[in-house]
Parts: C-alpha cells; structure tokens; sequence
C-alpha cells in the first residue's frame, strides 16, 4: 500500500523519524473492536493490539487508538499480527460525549482533513442539528463541508439550501443526488489522493449510498426509506477507512442518534460568530442578552438579523458546555484522588517489613 496517498503526509514522516531505527513500522488504523485493530501498513493489513506497557501507561480513552490514527507497531508478518507501542501525534480529532450518563469521550475518527456533514433533504432536516455538527468538527481541527443529500426527493433544495447556508456562516454546502448523478463533481476537491473525509450525520440521510457512489461498488448495505415517516434506516453498524479509487481515504460512520457536546468552547466560536460579534456591541461586558438596557442581541433579534431560534440554540449550546466543564472538573478531582490512593498503597506494601 501507497501510505502517501493513505495521507501520510510530511510531518508524520518526521513523527515517525525517532523509531526507524529500532525495527518499528507505521500504520493507519482502519478498524476498531474490542482493543483490537486493524492496521494498513505498506505491506499489506494487519490484526493489532497494544503492548502491555501501552496499556499501562493509557489512562483515558483518547490514550488508545481509534479509527484514522497512525501507529507505530512491530509486525509479525508470518501471523499478519502485530503489536501498537506508539500513536503518532493527531492533526484532526473528532470527539463528542459517549452516549448516557457517563461523561466519557468517544473519539469517532482522528486525521482528517474534511468531514462532510450528511443531512437529508427530506422532511428530516434540522438546522439546530446542523448547527451541533458544526460546532463539534470545528472543534476537531477538521473543515466542515455540508451535503445535501437526496435532492431528487425535495420539491424546493434551493429554498433548503438557503436555510442551511444561513447557520453554515462560510462553510460549503452542496447538494447532492446519487440517483441523478447531480452535485457529485462538487465533491472531487475533497477527496483526492492523500487526503482523508469523514462521514457523519443521522441514521439514513444517505451515507452509505455516497459511499458506495465514491466507492463504485456496493460495499456498504443500503436500506430504503420508511415511508411512514420519511426517515432513513441505520444501515452502517461500525465506523471504518476505507480507500477510494482516486487514492484518498474515507471513513464511514454510524448514524448518530445521540450528539453530545465534548469540549467545544473553540467550535462555539466558529460556529456562531455572528452572535458573538454582536454581542461584543453590547452596553455592558457582563450582559445576560435578557433585557439589559443597550442589548445588541436583543436589539439585532427584533431587526430579524438574528433569528431566535439560534440564539436559543446558542444558548442551550452555552448551557451544555457549563455543565459539561463541572462534570469534567469533578471528575477529574476524583480520578485524581483515586491515583494518590493507589500511590499510598503500593507505598505501604513497599514499606511493609516482611
């Protein structure tokens, strides 16, 4: 395998640098179950796990690989098996809260360049949902591009697209069909050899079916569209790189049905700097944008330059990020004490006279 068209790319070779000499090789992880991985090297694909003292020494979730990592690893050719020492440092990372009560990170896919936004132009398009995807691949480190997908089953896309191009605030948005082969040109920039997109957006937005158009085969299975309620079905079951005949790299995911913010104070500004441009003309620095005299939120509102409806969103945004930092800040004081405890212990077994 061509490993510069996997994207591995001139500040990865100088990563990798320190660990030619000790019989270490590179890899691009592809596929992530159960700690264990499956890794594209330049000959050919191996089954991974990590070393024990890798293990050890990984405290957190975004201390292991995920899927788009490059490694560095020892192979064992004769059993196409191989051991993960190292992950080399993360251009791009795309994260949001696992879903639940637990405050834990779920990383979906690392070192990409583009991550198109899918979202369905039927009954199903949300723009606050758009707004959310947005904020979270700001934060990633990656550039958002939005499609439109299914265009062939909206009577107005351009009216939509308008919609869309109102919160996307510069980002690209494109509309697509895969049936007529409309918008799909639009798409090359961003998927040429070296460079790596993502896929996200909800169960049945059309996902797979663009997969399968940039793939040219039927790889990814397709389901049709419930006609009860417009919606799509959940057809991909895990997120994994797959490699595109003109050399990029893409990554297909799972729809989310659950998109929880995770650490996105920078996506936030991205996202929604047009209300915080304005709230910066604001009489007062500390002001809520409730009913503060010199309010230019509230004053921009009733001009209709901002719609309501996101400044609410921005809002509740705002909210959970505040909620977010407390359940973090707490755990990590835990976490903390837990290590000292341990610390103590294994101290008072050192010391123990035997």
């Amino acid at each position: 395998m061509n490993l510069t068209n996997l994207g591995f790319d001139k500040p990865l070779q100088l990563a990798f640098a320190p660990y030619e000499t000790e019989e270490y090789i590179v890899g691009r992880v592809t596929l992530e179950h159960k700690r264990m991985y499956r890794v594209w090297t330049e000959n050919g694909e191996l089954l991974c796990e990590v070393s024990g003292k890798f293990s050890y020494q990984a405290h957190l979730r975004e201390d292991f690989p995920a899927v788009g990592d490059w490694v560095v690893l020892k192979a064992r050719y004769d059993e196409q098996k191989g051991t993960i020492h190292h992950i080399l440092p993360r251009k791009s990372k795309f994260s949001r809260k696992s879903a639940g009560h637990t405050t834990e990170e779920q990383i979906v896919a690392t070192n990409v360049d583009t991550i198109f936004l899918v979202n369905s132009l039927n009954d199903d398009l949300n723009l606050r949902r758009i707004e959310r995807y947005l904020l979270l691949t700001w934060e990633s480190g990656a550039n958002p591009v939005i499609i439109l997908s299914k265009a062939d089953l909206c009577e107005n896309p351009a009216e939509k697209m308008a919609e869309v191009e109102q919160v996307a605030l510069g980002v690209p948005v494109i509309t697509i069909s895969t049936i007529q082969n409309e918008g799909m040109d639009l798409l090359a920039p961003y998927i040429g050899a070296g460079q790596t997109v993502a896929l996200l957006g909800s169960s049945g937005v059309g996902k797979s079916t663009l997969t399968n158009f940039l793939l040219g085969e039927d790889k990814q299975k397709v389901l049709e569209i419930r006609e009860a309620d417009d919606k799509g079905r959940h057809t991909t079951t895990h997120r994994e790189l797959v490699f595109l005949p003109n050399g990029g790299v893409l990554i297909d995911t799972p729809g989310m049905r659950e998109l929880q913010l995770w650490e996105s104070d920078r996506g936030v500004t991205e996202s929604f700097q047009d209300i915080e441009s304005v709230a910066d003309s604001c009489k007062f620095r500390d002001c809520q944008h409730d009913n503060e005299p010199g309010c230019a939120i509230r004053k921009a509102i009733q001009s209709g330059e901002i719609p309501e409806e996101r400044f609410q969103s921005y809002q509740k945004l705002q909210r959970e990020l505040a909620y977010l930092d407390r359940k973090l800040d707490k755990k990590a004081q835990l976490e903390e004490k837990k290590r000292w405890k341990n610390i103590n212990k294994t101290s008072k077994a050192k010391n123990k006279p035997k």
